[in-house]
């Protein structure tokens, strides 16, 4: 555990899921000098071109070029998430214990039900670790916003919240992404356009929207503060 609190969490479904949503977000966090982890709840596996092996040195690769204070495996069953009550134990005691002032979590709608599972998991971890009296790991915490990342297996066209400008940044992104060849690379159509020039085109639609290159969509159940105008573009 990072001997800090964080300032951000990232929790995934998978391994590879905080990198295609989030991963602009935790460069621009990291280089602005934020406390920046990911907790993925499984490994992701069985995949068709992966392995449990495979993953662990392709999630080693992303954490490397993402550059967090802090990554780890819930170690929660692939395909079968639930949001259980030993989940929601587990997962508040790791926000216990890390005491991250955000979290970042899935949009709640997806086709895919490990990632449904997810959020309503972290949801309900959230509430749970600011619990007094209770055998939870850890003391009190409650994270003070969940922000939602898209990392959907619908056809969507989400109205978000806010989208961050991470032109700076999309090229790490895309590096992030590639580290995991048996998900993207192995076994995909060559034909243009690929899926990561689908992702470079959804990038780049959402930067248009602010007036940016590239941007990353995000969206939050509650609402959004803002201390000052001069964040806005």
């Amino acid at each position: 555990m990072p001997g800090a609190p964080l300032d951000v969490l990232v929790i995934a479904p998978h391994p590879d899921d905080a990198e295609l949503g989030a991963a602009g977000a935790i460069l621009k966090l990291k280089a602005e000098g934020r406390r920046v982890g990911i907790l993925d709840l499984t490994d992701g596996e069985p995949t068709p071109h992966g392995s449990p092996e495979t993953r662990r040195r392709e999630t080693a690769a992303a954490t490397a070029i993402l550059g967090v204070d802090w990554r780890d495996n819930l170690g929660l069953p692939n395909r079968r998430l639930e949001a259980t009550l030993e989940a929601r134990a587990k997962l508040a005691g790791v926000i216990r214990t890390l005491r991250p002032t955000w979290l970042f979590a899935p949009y709640w709608v997806d086709a895919h039900p490990d990632h449904v599972a997810a959020t309503e998991l972290v949801e309900a971890a959230r509430f749970w670790a600011k619990l007094s009296k209770t055998d939870l790991t850890g003391e009190p915490f409650h994270p003070r916003r969940i922000y939602n990342y898209y990392c959907v297996h619908l056809k969507l066209a989400p109205q978000p919240a806010f989208v961050l400008d991470i032109s700076d940044h999309w090229e790490q992104k895309l590096a992030a992404i590639r580290c995991y060849e048996s998900q993207f690379i192995t076994g995909r159509p060559t034909e243009e356009p690929t899926f990561l020039d689908q992702l470079r085109d959804e990038a780049a639609y959402w930067g248009k929207t602010i007036g940016t290159r590239y941007g990353e969509p995000y969206t939050c159940r509650e609402p959004i503060g803002v201390a000052s105008m001069a964040g806005l573009v």
